[in-house]
């Protein structure tokens, strides 16, 4: 190994102690930065407030959703509150992202970071997302107002297109619904265009009984009357007595006889056979009343001619 190599490896002492001196006072510099310090402070309250002033943003927010929500709770009888409970954490965390997002820009700005080109990228990929995903996107908006809106919930009876039946499950990307035969549809909302909902209101039965000419109008109709006296109590789904309209069509065998009646959500049916039956008993009574009523008659024919020879 060469001398010379030695003496250029060997630092020299005077210069080390000048580099460490000029290192110190640098450092000393730095830490008695009066203008520094002022502005890491100045820096840091921002910070605290930034995130303070966050915090109570989310806090309001929330409980104006909060307040919001139980309003639209109300506003119908038939109501599935897990649906609310979905719509307020969705939008709790919708309005936590986005300040939370705001203040991490404003953090960055504090520090000097340049936010064009960060905010420029995310848009990019937004934007690279968003044409990914469209119909995705679209499923999750149209869930979202689905369920914001109230158009129906679980339990409800709807029609959608093709599809008919009971809604069994409500997301924010699909709708489960079960036919009254059993089958399920599983239905992208981005897909549910419209929807008959037969869930919301009252619904009206009408039934048409079909009557033969030979018997009498007004008979029958105050037959059929006081066969569907008290059906209420029969049926808790009938909200009011049923109207006899009267004949709605004639032919020379037969007319028929309307009958309406106002019931609960979803109960037309059920309604309608229960006003068939009480008919039909009433009919069979007075048929099986009219057949004693003509044998007793025929029974005393019998016994005034046994007497009379």
């Amino acid at each position: 190994m060469s001398k010379l190599w030695l003496e250029d490896t060997i630092p020299n002492p005077e210069q080390a102690v000048k580099q460490a001196v000029s290192i110190g006072d640098k450092f000393l510099d730095w830490v008695t930065n009066v203008d520094m310090w002022t502005n890491v402070l100045f820096s840091g309250i921002r910070i605290i407030i930034l995130f303070f002033v966050s915090r109570v943003i989310i806090r309001v927010v929330s409980k104006i959703i909060d307040k919001s929500l139980a309003r639209q709770e109300q506003s119908r009888m038939n109501v599935n509150p897990r649906r609310f409970a979905t719509v307020a954490e969705l939008l709790k965390n919708v309005t936590a992202v986005t300040c939370n997002f705001i203040m991490v820009l404003l953090i960055l700005s504090e520090f000097n970071f340049h936010l064009g080109p960060l905010l420029a990228g995310a848009g990019v990929l937004g934007l690279a997302i968003g044409f990914g995903a469209q119909s995705l996107v679209k499923d999750v908006i149209t869930g979202f107002f689905i369920i914001l809106e109230d158009q129906f919930a679980v339990g409800d009876v709807i029609q959608t297109g093709t599809f008919k039946g009971t809604v069994e499950m409500i997301g924010l990307r699909t709708t489960r619904i079960v036919s009254p035969t059993g089958e399920v549809y599983i239905l992208p909302n981005g897909s549910i265009a419209s929807v008959t909902n037969y869930s919301l209101s009252n619904a009206l039965a009408v039934v048409d009984l079909p009557m033969k000419n030979e018997r009498n109008l007004e008979e029958t109709v105050a037959l059929i009357k006081q066969a569907l006296t008290g059906i209420q109590q029969r049926d808790p789904n009938v909200i009011s007595v049923p109207n006899v309209l009267g004949v709605q069509s004639l032919n020379t065998s037969e007319y028929v006889i309307r009958i309406v009646a106002e019931c609960m959500p979803n109960t037309k049916g059920d309604v309608e056979r229960q006003i068939q039956a009480d008919v039909k008993q009433a009919l069979e009574y007075e048929d099986m009343m009219k057949q004693a009523q003509a044998e007793l008659a025929a029974g005393k024919e019998g016994n005034n001619e046994m007497g009379e020879g």
